[in-house]
C-alpha cells in the first residue's frame, strides 16, 4: 500500500515522501496517528496545496520539542515499585508509568512518546527513549526502587546487591568482633584463675609456717 507521509517517520522517509508500507501498518498506525494519508491523486494534490502550511507547523512543533528536549534530556525520575530481595519486580514498569512520573515533575509527556526497548522488570537504573517530535529524540532515566532511600542509594552508583553485600560484610564483622570480645574475656578469666592458683599455695604455705 502506498501512502504519503505528513511528517518524518523513522526508517520510512521525510514529509511529502510517497512510500510503500504494509496495509496493516498503515491502517493501524500511520493513518490513525495522522502521520500519513493514502497516496491517492486527490490526497497527493491536497498535500501539495497545504505543503507550505504543514512545513511551517512542523517547524513550530519541532522548535517547541527542542526547547523541551534541552530540559528533559538526561533527567532521572524515581519509580517506586515492590520487588523481591533479588531485585525482580512484581510486574513491570510501562510507558504509561514513565510518562506519568515525568509529568509529575513538570514535563508534559504522553505514553506514546516513550519507547522502552527492553521490558523493565528489575530494580535499578534504566534508560528509555522519548520521541518529542519526529526529528527530536532524547533519553531519560528511570530509577526503579522499593523506597526513596533505595532510590537515593542507586542514584549514587550503588546497586541493591552492593548494599546487601556491604550489610552482610558489616554483620560478619560485628559477629567476628563479638567472638573476639568473648575470646578476650575468656582469656582474662583464665589468667585470673592462674593468678589465684599461684597465690593460694603461697598463702597456704605461709599459714602453715605461722601455725608451726
Amino acid at each position: 500500500m502506498q501512502v504519503i507521509l505528513l511528517e518524518r517517520v523513522a526508517k520510512l522517509g521525510q514529509m511529502g515522501d510517497v512510500v510503500d508500507v504494509k496495509p496493516g501498518f498503515a491502517r493501524n498506525y500511520l493513518l490513525p496517528q495522522g502521520k500519513a494519508l493514502s497516496a491517492s491523486e486527490a490526497n497527493i494534490k491536497g498535500f501539495e496545496d497545504q505543503k507550505a502550511q504543514l512545513e511551517a507547523r512542523n517547524l513550530e512543533t519541532r522548535k517547541e520539542a527542542e526547547q523541551l528536549a534541552e530540559k528533559l534530556d538526561g533527567q532521572q525520575f524515581v519509580v517506586i515499585r515492590q520487588a523481591s530481595d533479588g531485585g525482580n519486580l512484581y510486574g513491570s514498569v510501562s510507558t504509561r508509568d514513565a510518562a506519568a512520573v515525568a509529568t509529575e515533575e513538570g514535563f508534559s509527556l504522553d505514553r506514546k512518546q516513550v519507547l522502552i526497548r527492553q521490558p523493565i522488570k528489575t530494580l535499578g537504573l534504566h534508560d528509555v527513549e522519548v520521541h518529542l517530535h519526529p526529528e527530536v529524540e532524547v533519553h531519560m532515566q528511570l530509577n526503579v526502587a522499593r523506597s526513596p532511600e533505595e532510590a537515593e542509594l542507586q542514584a549514587s552508583g550503588k546497586s541493591i546487591q552492593d548494599a546487601a553485600a556491604e550489610e552482610e560484610a558489616a554483620a560478619d564483622y560485628e559477629i567476628a568482633e563479638l567472638f573476639e570480645d568473648i575470646g578476650s574475656a575468656a582469656s582474662d578469666d583464665e589468667d585470673l584463675a592462674e593468678t589465684v592458683e599461684e597465690v593460694l599455695p603461697e598463702q597456704d604455705a605461709s599459714d602453715d609456717e605461722d601455725n608451726a
